[in-house]
């Protein structure tokens, strides 16, 4: 996260039209996703990403494609909205269209929508409905032009957050003035795992087999070392056309692994951003013939987890002296250190065991440039005297919500006894 230095508002970035191939990947073949340029005359609406035909096994192309591809904006001031929230599982996420008729500013402006409860987990058969409330908006880089992904919240009929519904807590948290006055910043790091289709399998793996051992994939380049590059860098693009903060990406340790970085975003924008990044991923993974995997630990052995570290700060410890304040929140996220784990993700236990850059899921711990912590500290933030943390425990499948409100109500808004602020701190061996 070292190149991350400030919040960036992207969501006006426009970038030049491209189109893609029309050959899905499957378990037996890696087939290129390269995003070409268009030299075809465009129209007056943005640029968008190519839809990926689908190719049948006698090689026709489908011809849907020109289809999917339409351009609206020259015959209709309609557009189309794509309604997302998260599923009963608390990871998945669900979507639907819906023709909005005219321009809209802000998501308030948008209609409320319902959808089928019982068929995602979220409500019972006879009382199914689940209400969707639009909380932000994202330029959608799969149909172009002036369409629009939503990332939504729910409720019930009488406008009570349903129990899946973390957003609502986490900007109850970040509109308390307290918070508000000391601007969180959060930078995520989230890994992810691409699975061959049938076997779910780590893609570039033999099936049933191992690669070698980990040491040449960490942001490796060559046939043999990167698999799924090309996903990764369709991923990046779109989310920069999307108006997601993302600042950066790079193959992972273990083959087949992949991180990108998105932030420094403010308050709740961090899970807005996050969470829709993961719906475009999941829509590019999709369109390749490749299961994307949040699994915090997908391939058991010596080969590194999936995690995703959560490198945060408030105004007190960017500024002069700021690395006192630094301190005493790590105080206070070792006094809590049970509460956030079990709110870190599940299956983390499997990936937080003291081996692979992790620290042990019983232990708090933290240090300076020190990978096998519960929280680093930078060497620049030491040298500095002021700068971020990192809490390197959240798993993959963690929710950004749930992790960025904790981080500001442990740090900011919790008030420890003097005494147990005494005893965290002589265990920590920490003068504050």
């Amino acid at each position: 996260m070292a190149q991350i230095l400030a919040p960036s508002s992207q969501w006006q970035m426009r970038i030049a039209k491209n189109s893609a191939p029309a050959s899905p990947m499957t378990a037996k073949m890696w087939s290129s996703l390269v995003l070409k340029q268009n030299k075809k005359g465009t129209a007056k609406s943005s640029a968008k990403f190519r839809v990926f035909a689908v190719k049948s096994e006698n090689g026709t192309i489908n011809r849907m494609e020109d289809l999917l591809n339409l351009d609206l904006t020259p015959y209709t001031n309609s557009f189309i909205a794509e309604y997302i929230w998260i599923g009963g599982s608390g990871i998945d996420l669900r979507s639907k269209s819906r023709t909005i008729s005219k321009p809209i500013e802000h998501p308030s402006e948008l209609p409320k929508w319902n959808y089928d409860g019982s068929s995602t987990g979220q409500a019972p058969g006879e009382d199914s409905e689940v209400i969707l409330y639009p909380q932000a908006i994202f330029k959608d880089p799969f149909r172009g032009g002036n369409n629009i992904l939503v990332m939504c919240d729910t409720y019930t009929p009488q406008g009570e957050p349903i129990p899946t519904n973390k957003r609502h807590r986490a900007a109850e948290i970040f509109s308390n003035k307290k918070v508000v006055d000391e601007v969180p910043w959060f930078g995520i790091e989230q890994e992810y795992t691409l699975l061959q289709t049938n076997v779910k399998w780590p893609l570039g793996w033999p099936v049933g087999g191992y690669p070698g051992p980990q040491g040449p994939y960490y942001c490796g380049a060559g046939a043999d070392k990167s698999f799924g590059r090309d996903i990764s860098d369709a991923h990046y693009k779109a989310c920069l056309y999307a108006g997601i903060n993302v600042s950066g990406t790079n193959g992972e340790v273990m083959p087949g692994q992949w991180e990108y970085q998105v932030g420094p975003s403010v308050g709740i924008d961090a899970g807005d951003h996050i969470w829709i990044s993961r719906y475009i991923l999941e829509r590019i993974t999709e369109q390749a013939g490749v299961v994307l995997s949040l699994d915090p630990k997908p391939i058991e052995g010596d080969w590194n987890g999936a995690g995703c570290h959560t490198n945060y700060s408030t105004k007190t410890m960017r500024e002069e002296g700021g690395y006192e304040a630094i301190k005493k929140a790590i105080l206070n996220l070792s006094l809590r250190h049970k509460e956030h784990i079990s709110a870190y993700g599940e299956g983390n236990e499997r990936r937080l065991t003291g081996k692979h850059e992790t620290a042990s899921i019983d232990t708090f711990s933290w240090g300076v440039a020190n990978r096998g912590c519960s929280i680093r500290v930078g060497r620049e933030t030491e040298k500095q005297g002021k700068g971020y943390l990192e809490d390197r425990r959240p798993a993959s499948n963690m929710d950004p919500y749930v992790v960025t409100a904790l981080l500001a109500e442990t740090t900011i808004l919790y008030e420890p006894t003097l005494e147990a602020e005494a005893l965290a701190a002589q265990k920590l061996s920490m003068n504050v």
